[in-house]
């Protein structure tokens, strides 16, 4: 287990709920999952910011990560390894919040995301 608790800043809170909306998808752990793996697919290191995690959604990792909770740890093991940032736990903890934070950003910048639909081809490419 990465964490114990996933949080999720009230900024970042607010973005997840408007994609909600757009999508139709009820559960944060769901966008936030997307979010995560679109941070992870673009590739490059996420700016180092202080993220204010007071007052925003927090979930348990298990939540978060369903049964597959390793797969999401083996994926951003391989990220840090990829760009030499080291495997230690605080990295992991550290790159996991600037993933889930920039990831939210990414997908509620995208004025294409107007739908489910629009989530589902930014993910599959098509």
């Amino acid at each position: 287990m990465l964490v114990r608790q996933v949080r999720i800043s009230p900024q970042s809170q607010d973005k997840l709920s408007r994609l909600k909306g757009k999508t139709g998808i009820k559960n944060w752990n769901i966008l936030a999952r997307w979010a995560f793996c679109y941070s992870l697919k673009e590739g490059s290191i996420p700016t180092d910011i202080e993220i204010n995690h007071d007052g925003g959604v927090e979930m348990t990792w298990h939540t978060f990560a369903g049964e597959v909770g390793g797969v999401y740890e083996m994926l951003l093991s391989r990220w840090c390894m990829d760009n030499n940032l080291g495997t230690d736990p605080d990295t992991l903890v550290k790159y996991f919040n600037l993933h889930l934070e920039r990831g939210i950003g990414y997908l509620s910048g995208t004025n294409f995301i107007r739908s489910i639909e629009d989530l589902l081809s930014l993910g599959f490419g098509e």
